[in-house]
């Protein structure tokens, strides 16, 4: 028996029998369930189960008026908001498979998003349809969009609101700015509130747990982005499985701010919210003090994030003021929760932070904490009917526990392979005992009780002298210091020891004389020698990624201009 199932939540199946439907249905049986519940609550405005299914069946029987058919590939790019979810489950109930795209991508990236998965139709948000637009106008006449659908976000809450639920003032022009549609060359534009009242039937519901139901793109090490083929049954089980974890219930207030175009928000928190029939307090980027004014107000009970909004919300000069108290799961991933924060969560508010680990390829968790018995800087362990190895990734063989390795992932939650890419799905799986197993690319290892830990990244490694530092790792010591906020660790060249390490680091506010020199003292005593930063470098924001992850790519890529600027 696996070492990790002395630590299983005894409540909890090893594995579990999946619904033989679509994801589709599960928003249809919640809504015959609790047809008045909210099911999103947006800017005090709320949308109830009822709502959120008619008004995806009317967009579905848009777009199949639209000429979209059982397997078409759909463009849906937005931030977080009511007109998201209900988009996503149109396009499912017009027997279509959803391709989510990160609404911070301009037209020259567009383009791929377009042309890649053959897609002639697209749903967007007011403010980002001017660039989806250019992206389809500048393509080869047979390779455009045919149909452009644009919401205008006061289509979902009305910007007079105000008190706990109003948008931060920074936010307003950009929320009830009401933009003209685009023109689309060769295709038409159409408002979302005409596409919402379509007065046809839908089509007949046809696809089932075997059909492919969503296209997201993940970014390799090299070339354009690739699309992960996800049937109905892939992120059915990470949903039902997930609101198992989490206790989920019709009950939760889940908030809603990791972006549901990302495949944790849009598996861990949008699809288990609507199976359990739960609230979503939506959010459609991040705000500390917005987040603490809905946690308070709505007395949230889940909170799946990304580690920097935790350390942003603690950040705030009016932390005192939010009510934390309905909290009863908080977790998350991305990136290592500072054990020092992890910490705090657990001695101020009796919440342990549970870590997960997944990628686009595995529906997002492919790896949980038990949230009975988390470890802090664990990716935690095999999620429900997965087998997870480590193993050399040159010679392919498992290794001992507590070594490093690549960690290699099978069970229901693994994607088919990728869109049009036999060559890199023939990459991306081995055959290990009998089974397929899909290759993550990442680099951890495996304790004696069975929770994983990563290292790194296969590709993130720096070379000092022969040393091997590994970034995440000095990361996580440096969180430690008081002075330091953020920290992003990457490669800088060195005459002598080939690379040496570099630290981009933002301070708190509260610290902002502290020196390079003081960080690096501090690290000497922290770490060993061959690991601390040469070079500090301060800076007042760290790139993130449209998800909220550091872009530490970005940083590395910058470093030689940035170095020959600083007469490095």
């Amino acid at each position: 028996m696996r070492p990790h199932y002395k630590f299983w939540p005894r409540r909890l199946p090893h594995a579990i029998t999946l619904p033989a439907t679509s994801l589709w249905d599960n928003l249809a049986i919640s809504a015959r369930r609790y047809p008045d519940k909210a099911a999103l609550v947006f800017f005090g405005t709320a949308t109830s189960y009822r709502q959120l299914m008619e008004g995806a069946e009317r967009l579905a029987a848009r777009l199949a008026q639209l000429g979209v058919q059982r397997g078409d590939r759909v463009v849906l790019c937005m931030q977080n908001c009511p007109q998201l979810v209900m988009a996503h489950f149109a396009i499912l109930r017009a027997n279509a498979v959803v391709v989510p795209v990160n609404p911070m991508n301009r037209a020259e990236e567009l383009k791929h998003y377009v042309t890649d998965p053959d897609t002639k139709v697209a749903i967007t948000t007011a403010d980002l349809a001017s660039e989806l637009a250019k992206a389809s106008n500048a393509l080869a006449l047979g390779e455009r969009l045919a149909h452009l659908v644009v919401t205008q976000f006061t289509d979902a809450f009305d910007p007079g609101v105000k008190g706990a639920d109003a948008p931060p003032e920074a936010w307003m022009e950009w929320l009830s700015t009401r933009h003209p549609l685009p023109a689309l060359e060769g295709g038409c534009t159409y408002a979302w509130t005409d596409a919402v009242a379509c007065s046809d039937m839908s089509p007949a519901l046809a696809v089932g747990p075997d059909d492919l139901a969503l296209l997201p793109y993940t970014s390799g090490t090299t070339g354009l982005p690739k699309g992960c083929m996800h049937l109905h049954k892939s992120i059915m089980h990470n949903a039902v499985a997930s609101s198992l974890w989490g206790n989920g219930s019709a009950d939760n207030v889940t908030l809603a701010v990791v972006p549901m175009f990302h495949i944790t928000g849009m598996v861990s928190v949008m699809h288990t919210a609507i199976y359990c029939g739960a609230t979503l307090v939506v959010m459609p980027r991040w705000d500390r003090d917005l987040a603490g004014r809905l946690i308070s107000r709505y007395q949230v009970t889940t909170w799946t994030n990304i580690p920097t909004m935790v350390i942003d919300l603690l950040g705030s000069p009016n932390f005192a003021s939010y009510d934390l108290s309905s909290l009863a799961y908080i977790g998350g991933g991305g990136a290592a929760m500072p054990q020092a924060v992890a910490q705090r969560l657990l001695e101020q508010y009796g919440l342990r932070y549970a870590e997960g680990y997944g990628l686009t390829e595995t529906a997002a968790p492919s790896h949980s904490n038990p949230p009975d018995h988390p470890k802090q800087q664990c990716l935690g362990i095999p999620f429900m009917g997965t087998d997870a190895r480590v193993i050399d990734p040159e010679t392919l063989q498992e290794m001992p526990v507590g070594e490093q390795g690549e960690i290699i992932i099978h069970g229901p939650e693994v994607f088919q392979g990728y869109w049009k890419r036999p060559d890199a799905t023939a990459a991306a799986f081995i055959e290990f005992d009998g089974k397929r197993f899909f290759r993550s690319g990442d680099l951890g290892r495996m304790d004696e009780e069975g929770y994983f830990f990563l290292t790194d990244r296969l590709k993130r490694m720096i070379n000092a002298s022969g040393f091997k530092v590994w970034p995440a790792e000095v990361e996580a010591l440096m969180f430690r210091h008081p002075a330091i906020q953020e920290a992003c660790i990457i490669a800088a060249k060195d005459s002598y020891r080939g690379e040496t390490v570099k630290a981009v680091v933002v301070l708190r506010a509260s610290h902002q004389d502290t020196t390079e020199q003081q960080i690096i003292d501090w690290c000497r005593e922290n770490m060993a020698v061959y690991k601390v930063p040469r070079i500090v470098q301060f800076v007042t924001a760290l790139p993130k990624s449209g998800s909220g992850k550091v872009m530490w790519r970005l940083l590395q890529e910058k470093e030689p201009a940035d170095a020959t600027a600083s007469g490095g």
